[in-house]
């Protein structure tokens, strides 16, 4: 599988013109966008349908965390939109994530509709262990905390988890190697972590063993996000 089939562009922007902008000027170049919630909020579920229009897959990262009925209800919502995958937080427990998961199984039987792939978020990369230590009251450092967290996912039936590339070893020795692992913080060589603690380059994350690696600032902020792809391309295949 090609590096750019594991590519996923966040297109965190305020509004639909803006992200389809993007996707009309990386064409075949990348297949799958990430709809975070500030496009989601801005432009609404014909955001999606609109990337569909245009022959993309969508990762809806709408970090879904709420009480099991809510959750499901959404993440049913999500399965008839037709996205290709959707996450959860997973520490809203193994209840929430079974229920969803069972519930979107059911769902999309019934309906035949394809199944999205359901991933769950475990500590986001702009936390720590102080972090989690000092203001979450979760004793444990990063790496135990995700890996907890991913097998509990596991438990539930999910695919996979959102985490950061420095838990992918981790997670792969826990859940095995088809357990996806999405690794977010993912930044070229010339782009500083800004606001994200656990990062790292995209050759080092697919080396590890991501399945997607999601990047957005590294490729859009780019005076020539198309030639940032071609740059991010030649540091993967020569590392």
């Amino acid at each position: 599988m090609s590096w750019k089939d594991k590519l996923i562009i966040a297109l965190d922007v305020s509004n639909a013109d803006k992200a389809l902008g993007i996707v009309d000027m990386l064409g075949d170049d990348v297949s799958t966008y990430k709809v975070g919630f500030e496009l989601f909020v801005s432009s609404g579920p014909s955001i999606v349908e609109r990337l569909h229009e245009k022959g993309k897959r969508v990762f809806l990262d709408l970090k879904f965390h709420d009480i099991p009925n809510t959750v499901s209800k959404a993440a049913v919502a999500a399965a008839r939109l037709g996205v290709f995958m959707f996450n959860l937080h997973a520490s809203g427990g193994c209840e929430m994530m079974k229920r969803c998961k069972d519930r979107v199984d059911e769902v999309c039987l019934k309906e035949k509709l394809r199944r999205p792939k359901i991933i769950s978020v475990t500590v986001l990369t702009s936390l720590d262990s102080d972090s989690l230590k000092n203001e979450l009251c979760v004793q444990h450092g990063v790496k135990a905390q995700v890996k907890h967290l991913s097998t509990l996912a596991q438990k539930a039936g999910l695919d996979g988890v959102v985490a950061s590339p420095q838990e992918i070893a981790i997670i792969k020795n826990a859940c095995g190697k088809d357990f996806l692992v999405v690794t977010p913080g993912i930044r070229p060589s010339w782009v500083p972590p800004d606001d994200q603690h656990r990062t790292a380059t995209p050759q080092a994350a697919l080396r590890e063993g991501a399945d997607f690696i999601v990047m957005g600032r590294g490729v859009l902020q780019h005076e020539d996000p198309v030639r940032a792809l071609e740059l991010i391309s030649l540091e993967i295949l020569t590392a």
